[in-house]
């Protein structure tokens, strides 16, 4: 490997510095932009400023064929033109097999159609860079972009970045592709134009994301804040079902685990007892649904099936008996519930009261897995980094790519709570000015070395290593000005073994004697 020039780092860093210009701007045109077609306009404008684009396009699948959504660089007949089979050329190829390509020079590439007549006559030198974009495992169109690169321009990088912005951008695209699809079943007009509001005046201050699943839960925070009748939020571990409960409730707001209280105490909390109704019961006490405001009963699944059968009673009648009382109460509170468990299931289980499911299904609130949120990724992170810099006192500014990425590719299977967390460590761990992946946790880091290789390829272990050592050596030099033996100190090296491994990755200390 021929070792690297002082340029060579130098192209390298320029090319980090527009990787995060470009991520930085398109994140905040996603929180910005209330219009998605002007969202995706936008995008490829930016990709346009910051790459020097001859042409930059967005496709959708409709069916069988992917047609131009949105595009820079091309006039309305080259648009109409611009329709591929799954399958068909390389752009067809890519939303069919949902793998990325990489196509240095098109005037050598057979697969490559040109049906949008848009390149003149000449192709040669002409790159192209294409890339699925996904929503809930489903490819629903393509990123591609056309550039005639300098002599040492780095196209991988180029489809990392683009990866990255295609997953930013899903949850958008999938607003024009679900309008599609519910407009070709004809589906109520109504539901297809509420996808397509803006968030900005119905989303509650404490609750953050612009993606489309989202748009459907700030819809049903603001419908069932007007109302006093039962509510049931249903989501996994960690979506963040309180917060959508306390958005909707008024107060007081009362909080009851159900899991967390054996089933006497539960059930005396939400309903009151008479004196000597238990041991040790030596006054009477009001239950919380005597109080008013808000009962938030989290984790229903797990209250008896007596307990049930008397929630299921209140919501039918709005009164109750308090335990060993002799006479019916009127109830004052709101009744809202949460599970992450499969009540359905449970109901024909009867391990949950049907009366009691029917009740609060009339009601419900469903939140989406973070995974189905890609989008709301980097804006979260950017919320908890600017969170816990404040708590731990740091002035970490920013979140690096190769960390971003790593972001976007984890399934995240404990939600936003799991995010938050990951950043939490991550500000806690971090002794420089971003963010890099080395801080992020095991299990996320884990999950983007499991990422399948982007052209179809395999990418062997060790060179996922590879890249993952030089970029902790990169980092830690960087941390302290090019000085070998403290970045080996940094990362309980030897200095030898620092030496080794920056020879081996053609890494030149010296050009970060002025990185801070």
């Amino acid at each position: 490997m021929a070792k690297k020039t002082a340029q060579d780092i130098e192209n390298e860093i320029r090319y980090d510095d527009l990787e995060m210009s470009v991520l930085h701007k398109i994140s905040r045109a996603v929180v910005r932009r209330k219009n998605v077609s002007e969202l995706i306009a936008e995008t490829l404008e930016i990709l346009d400023r910051e790459m020097g684009l001859l042409r930059g396009t967005i496709t959708l699948r409709d069916g069988d064929y992917l047609f131009i959504e949105a595009s820079h660089g091309m006039d309305d007949e080259s648009i109409k033109r611009g329709v591929y089979k799954m399958g068909e050329g390389v752009t067809g190829r890519v939303a069919a097999e949902g793998k990325s390509v990489v196509i240095r020079d098109i005037s050598k590439s057979p697969e490559f159609l040109d049906r949008t007549k848009t390149r003149g006559e000449s192709l040669e030198g002409i790159a192209f860079v294409c890339v699925p974009i996904i929503y809930i495992e489903q490819v629903i169109g393509t990123l591609s972009i056309d550039r005639k690169p300098p002599k040492k321009a780095d196209l991988d990088r180029d489809l990392e970045l683009l990866e990255t912005v295609a997953n930013i951008l899903a949850d958008a695209v999938a607003l024009i592709y679900l309008k599609h699809e519910e407009r070709n079943k004809l589906l109520d007009e109504n539901r297809r134009l509420k996808l397509e509001l803006s968030t900005t005046l119905m989303r509650p201050p404490n609750i953050l994301g612009n993606c489309g699943a989202m748009q459907i839960v700030y819809e049903a925070i603001a419908r069932f804040s007007r109302q006093h009748k039962p509510v049931l939020i249903r989501g996994k571990s960690g979506t963040g079902k309180e917060l959508v409960a306390r958005a909707i409730g008024g107060e007081p707001f009362s909080v009851v685990n159900c899991a967390a209280l054996p089933d006497y105490a539960l059930v005396g909390e939400i309903f009151g007892f008479e004196k000597d109704a238990f041991a040790n019961a030596h006054f009477g006490k009001e239950g919380l649904l005597e109080k008013g405001g808000t009962v938030f009963l989290d984790e229903i699944a797990e209250i008896s099936p007596a307990a049930q059968k008397l929630l299921a009673e209140y919501i039918s009648t709005g009164r109750f008996r308090r335990i060993n009382g002799s006479t019916d109460v009127a109830g004052k509170a709101r009744l809202i519930c949460a599970s992450c468990a499969d009540l359905e299931k449970s109901v024909e289980q009867n391990g949950f009261d049907k009366k009691l499911y029917l009740a609060l299904s009339k009601n419900t609130v469903h939140l989406p897995a973070l995974r189905d949120r890609k989008s709301d990724i980097v804006l979260l992170a950017e919320h908890f980094l600017e969170k816990y810099n404040k708590i731990y006192g740091k002035n970490i500014k920013r979140i690096s790519t190769p960390a971003i990425n790593m972001m976007t590719v984890y399934t995240w299977p404990g939600n936003v709570r799991e995010l938050e967390n990951c950043i939490e460590r991550a500000v806690m761990s971090s002794n420089d000015s971003a963010i890099s992946g080395y801080n992020l946790t095991p299990a996320v880091r884990a999950g983007y070395m499991d990422k399948p290789a982007p052209y179809g390829e395999d990418v062997d272990f060790n060179s996922m290593v590879a890249s993952f050592e030089r970029e902790l050596i990169t980092e830690a030099l960087k941390a302290n000005r090019g000085n070998a033996a403290a970045a080996a100190r940094k990362l309980n090296l030897t200095e030898r073994v620092i030496n080794y491994k920056i020879k081996r990755y053609a890494i030149t200390a010296s050009w970060y004697k002025n990185s801070k």
